[in-house]
Formats: structure tokens, C-alpha cells, sequence
């Protein structure tokens, strides 16, 4: 009986067991999803939460719920990869065997990596929100909020969801000028990027929203320590602040370091179009967890999910095939005032003004902050639970297309 072992029942995790279990043979393979607890967090509601338009009940469930009969669900800590043997050792020392491992326990906020973050400040003027916890105890924050100097700081990329940080600053300053406070409010948005995006025609776009918002760009700042009411950049700088938003360095699980499996943040190197980790067959990373250069975003983690799925379930039934991720990313950006734009690119194609999924159709607006962008990324929220997580057909590409997309007259010329 073969075995295909999942670390990690997030988004990717959840999406390639369901597929593979539809895809193999029950009699000949056994499906496992190792993960820590049976809570599945729907990680985009996070940005939400500091504005009070979700609470944790809208944004967890539980993980079993979503994972396909015949998908095994064992809870614990994983500890240890053992490549040579082919196994999985949990804390407390169970341990699995596996034909194919996949590797999906994502990326995570380290606040620790960052000297003095973690200082008496720590949950009082200094917050974050990529995790449920704190996303909370930003909300609380924000209510007490009356005015003063927000920095809103990326520590390092690469982190997940690279464009959350741009639309936190988009929403506050909405908030902040519905309840009257923009104009005692001094917004900072500072960045390791040279801009405000990693694309050109993006980071051009973006950093003019940002401008006519008179939000202050800091480019290139690149984070050393927190002292006080301060954080100091590597060169020197340093912001002050009465509120700090930061994104702390995002680095992989222990376990992959400590398995030797991982680079210097603990992303597991891959071949960035079959997924498969570097030295190794028969282990693959998905999502967040691996090193492929395009965005850490969900709808990265279900396209490599698909294909991979996909790819592996061929070859198992003899059939010569091989995932081929383009590195297709798309991301709504929330704009503020009931307004989002969108995003979609790949390795090859930066975010181009068009329009998605139709060509020349849409309905949605690439690059153009629309009301229906915003309602948009609301409803996908419904079509994750009930759509994505349980694989049914979705109708939009796995695939990158340039059809229907344009590169604007003064970035061509």
C-alpha cells in the first residue's frame, strides 16, 4: 500500500489531498494530512479583522470538516523529516512512513528574528496582523487609537501575501478619515522594496495611490532593531511612532531546517515548475513552504495544488506527466471606500492593465480600483469554503494568459 503524507492542512494541504484522493485508488493508496490542530484559518479575512469587518468565527472552521472521506487527519507536531528512511517523526515519536511526502506547513511571522520587537511594547503600540491573535489585538488598538504617527513596516520579503500590507495602509487611512482623525494622523509606509511593489507598472500604480493618500513612502528601509517608540533601519534610519504595523520576517518551520531540507529561512528549495524539493524524488513543497519566485498568495497555493495533484496522479497510473506551474498569481487589493483592484501575473508577465478572466470581458478590472473587484474579494470568501477547499471546478485558469492584457503607453515607450 503506497503512502502519500501531507505536512500541513492549510490551503495547499487541504486542496492536493482531496484531488489525489479522487484521483487514486483507495485500495492501493493511503492519504494522511499531518497538521497541529483541527482549525482551519481562512488566512485573507485577516486584513479584516483590525477594521471590525470580521470576527474569528467567520474566518475559522474546522479542518476535518473540509478534508475528503478517505483523507486521514492525525494531529501532532511534526519534528523531524527523515529523507533517507522515508519517514515523519512527530513530537512524542509516532512515526509515518510515506511513499510521497509533500511538504505544505506554509510561512510564518517570526517577531523574534527582529531585535527589541518583542519588547515591553509588544502587543501595546507595537502589532501585527498575520496572525488571528493578532489581528484581534490590533482591532483593540485601533479603537483606542486618537490620533499621532502610524508606521505601518515590512520587515524583509519574501512574506505572504505581499500586497496585504499596501491595503492595510489603504484601509486605515479610510478609517481614519471616517472617524474624523486623517488629519491628526501622520501615515508612514515603510518598505525593504525600492517601491511600493516588486513590478514595475504595479509599483508605479501603487505608489501613486499611496502619494494621493499622503501616505510617506520610506523605500528601501530594511529593518535592524525596535528601541522604544522607534524601529531603526540598517542605514540608520529611524521612525518614530505612536503605533507600529509591522510584518515580521515570514520564515518556514523549524522541522525543515532542522531536516536539512530548508534554505536560510526555511523555505524548502524547489524546481519551480514541478514543485519537487532539490535532491529528492519523492518529496515536493506547496504554497508558502517552498522557494518558488512569485508571490506567496492563496491562489498561488491552489494553482500549485491542482498541478500537482494532477501530475503526481498520472504518474502513479503510468502515465509519463510532470506539474508545469507558470508561477500564476492573482490578488484583489483592497483600495478603501468600497473600492479593490486586481492583480494577476506569473513569472514571466508583471501585473498588466486588462481585464480577468475573460479577455476583454471580464467582469473584473486588472489594475483598476472597482467596486466589483471589491465585492469580489468578499465573495471568494464563500467560494473558498464551499469551491476551492473541496476542489470542485472553479472557472478560472491555472494557467497565466496575456490575452486581453495591455502594457500602458508610458511604461512601453
Amino acid at each position: 500500500m503506497g503512502q502519500v503524507v501531507i505536512l500541513g492542512g492549510g490551503t495547499a494541504g487541504t486542496i492536493a489531498a482531496n484531488r489525489l484522493r479522487r484521483r487514486l485508488d483507495r485500495d492501493e493508496w493511503h492519504i494522511t494530512v499531518v497538521d497541529a490542530d483541527d482549525e482551519h484559518l481562512y488566512q485573507p479575512g485577516l486584513l479584516m479583522v483590525p477594521f471590525g469587518e470580521y470576527q474569528r468565527p467567520d474566518l475559522v472552521r474546522p479542518r476535518h470538516r473540509y478534508l475528503a472521506s478517505g483523507v486521514r487527519l492525525v494531529r501532532g507536531q511534526v519534528e523531524l523529516v527523515k529523507p533517507a528512511d522515508n519517514l515523519v517523526r512527530l513530537a512524542g515519536g509516532e512515526l509515518l512512513h510515506y511513499t510521497y511526502l509533500v511538504i505544505a506547513t506554509g510561512t510564518t511571522p517570526r517577531p523574534d528574528q527582529t531585535p527589541g520587537l518583542l519588547g515591553p511594547q509588544w502587543g501595546d503600540t507595537a502589532h501585527e496582523f498575520y496572525t488571528l491573535d493578532g489581528a484581534e489585538r490590533l482591532a483593540g488598538a485601533l479603537q483606542r487609537f486618537g490620533g499621532g504617527r502610524v508606521v505601518i513596516d515590512v520587515v524583509d520579503m519574501p512574506i505572504k501575501c505581499p500586497v496585504a500590507p499596501l491595503e492595510f495602509a489603504f484601509l486605515l487611512d479610510a478609517h481614519l478619515r471616517r472617524r474624523g482623525l486623517r488629519g491628526r494622523t501622520e501615515l508612514t509606509y515603510a518598505t525593504p522594496l525600492p517601491g511600493a511593489f516588486t513590478r514595475p507598472v504595479a509599483s508605479q500604480l501603487l505608489g501613486s495611490m499611496l502619494t494621493d493618500r499622503n501616505i510617506i513612502v520610506e523605500p528601501d528601509f530594511m529593518a535592524e532593531q525596535v528601541t522604544g517608540d522607534g524601529i531603526v533601519s540598517y542605514d540608520g534610519r529611524r521612525l518614530g511612532y505612536d503605533l507600529l504595523v509591522t510584518v515580521p520576517l515570514n520564515m518556514g518551520a523549524d522541522y525543515v531546517a532542522d531536516s536539512g531540507l530548508g534554505d536560510e529561512l526555511n523555505h524548502v528549495p524547489v524546481d519551480r515548475h514541478t514543485l519537487q524539493a532539490a535532491g529528492y524524488e519523492n518529496i515536493f513543497a506547496l504554497g508558502d513552504a517552498n522557494d518558488v519566485p512569485t508571490s506567496k498568495a492563496g491562489s498561488v497555493a491552489h494553482v500549485e495544488a491542482e498541478l500537482f495533484a494532477d501530475a503526481l496522479a498520472a504518474r502513479l497510473h503510468g502515465r509519463p506527466a510532470e506539474a508545469d506551474f507558470d508561477g500564476h498569481a492573482n490578488c484583489f487589493v483592497e483600495c478603501g471606500d468600497g473600492r479593490a483592484l486586481l492583480l494577476d501575473f506569473n513569472y514571466d508577465t508583471e501585473p498588466l492593465p486588462g481585464s480577468y478572466p475573460v479577455p476583454g470581458l471580464g467582469p473584473f478590472r486588472l489594475l483598476r480600483p472597482t467596486r466589483l473587484n471589491h465585492w469580489g474579494k468578499h465573495a471568494f470568501r464563500w467560494m473558498y469554503w464551499h469551491a476551492l477547499l473541496p476542489d470542485r471546478p472553479l472557472p478560472l485558469p491555472a494557467r497565466m494568459s496575456k490575452a486581453g492584457k495591455h502594457v500602458p503607453q508610458e511604461v512601453a515607450s
